[in-house]
């Protein structure tokens, strides 16, 4: 049976003018009435856009493009725009513009300096499981493909006017966060709970939600949710994420009922291979934390096909994830993409203009 699955895309207010982040989400998501589920973030330089669950990419894919030319026309009703990056290109973002809700404004007074770079956005993927444990035990097997979906999703290189030196900046930034990152290994579920009683305990949660774990089961429904990934800048890019989580969790269950409950990969080794996979995306190497070995990003990214392969043809995704990634890999990340129009003219209001187009192209 084929997993039913979620999709949560986030992204930035800008304003076409200045091509800076702008504070005005509450003047967007009131102009979006034509969007299914369009809600606010934590920030008021954000909206986010939620499918309904389905089995289908296709489906998902034109729920996608509806929602993000919904909200384009919504931000240009407002003299506003929006754009699929990770992070702002430009702006000033500290603090940043903390969006009137008890919750949000509970979690500033919690976690204080770390929202000065929390106006970031994500693509978050809820995949089907039966339970809470299952999902814990998914985790442990996603935990070594994790920088590879980094790399693949990589659209955060310039962080308010400057070249962070990253394709991932969010990933780094968000890395910072005490309960964020990559899932630890759970041995057993008991070790799972045991673990967020002592987070509970220590004060570093707000609530339930904020375990930001990039793997993690999700707290108010029966899903899996990956958020390992930078919200792409292409639709396809965001399809072909998806179909390779999908395939990723659906392996993961497969080994689960068989008492695999994956590979203890030391979190000091994932954390090294996250820096990296942020730092080069697509264009450098990636760590195979299966054997310890460095081989170039694309040949990752091919064994991870590899890796999801029967997954991918019993749902009947093959050929639509394996076109989707060589057309990834030949032209690059939505970061590469922002790198090259930034050298042409060495202008990141160039680059923003470009997001704007290409966020709804």
């Amino acid at each position: 049976m084929v997993p039913l699955i979620g999709i949560e895309e986030e992204y930035l207010v800008v304003d076409p003018h200045t091509r800076h982040v702008a504070p005005r989400a509450a003047e967007v998501l009131a102009a979006a009435t034509d969007v299914l589920d369009v809600v606010q973030e934590i920030t008021r330089f954000q909206v986010e856009a939620r499918t309904p669950p389905s089995t289908d990419l296709s489906e998902l894919g034109s729920q996608l493009r509806a929602a993000r030319k919904q909200v384009a026309s919504a931000a240009r009703s407002c003299g506003l725009a929006v754009v699929a990056s990770g992070i702002p290109v430009l702006g000033n973002v500290v603090p940043p513009p903390i969006t009137d809700q008890a919750r949000y404004l509970q979690s500033n007074q919690l976690y204080g300096g770390l929202h000065d770079e929390i106006s970031i956005c994500a693509l978050h993927v809820h995949v089907d499981v039966p339970d809470q444990e299952h999902a814990v035990y998914v985790g442990n097997h996603l935990r070594p493909w994790l920088p590879t979906l980094i790399a693949l999703a990589a659209n955060s290189p310039f962080y308010v006017g400057r070249d962070t030196g990253y394709l991932s900046w969010r990933v780094i930034s968000w890395g910072r966060w005490p309960v964020s990152g990559a899932p630890p290994y759970f041995p057993s579920f008991g070790d799972y709970e045991v673990a967020l009683r002592a987070l509970g305990e220590s004060g570093v949660l707000l609530d339930p939600k904020t375990v930001y774990w990039d793997a993690r089961p999700s707290p108010s429904l029966p899903t899996v949710e990956i958020r390992v990934a930078d919200v792409p800048l292409d639709v396809s890019d965001s399809l072909t994420l998806i179909g390779l989580i999908r395939a990723l969790v659906v392996t993961a269950l497969a080994a689960v009922r068989r008492g695999d409950r994956g590979l203890p990969v030391p979190s000091e080794v994932l954390r090294a291979a996250y820096w990296r996979a942020a730092r080069d995306g697509l264009q450098g190497t990636s760590l195979d934390m299966r054997d310890g070995t460095l081989v170039p990003a694309a040949v990752m990214a091919g064994r991870l096909l590899e890796h999801v392969r029967g997954a991918l043809a019993e749902a009947g995704d093959l050929t639509f994830i394996q076109e989707g990634l060589d057309r990834l890999l030949r032209k690059g990340s939505g970061a590469m993409r922002q790198r090259q129009v930034h050298a042409r003219g060495n202008d990141l209001a160039e680059v923003v203009d470009d997001l704007i187009e290409a966020t709804v192209a």
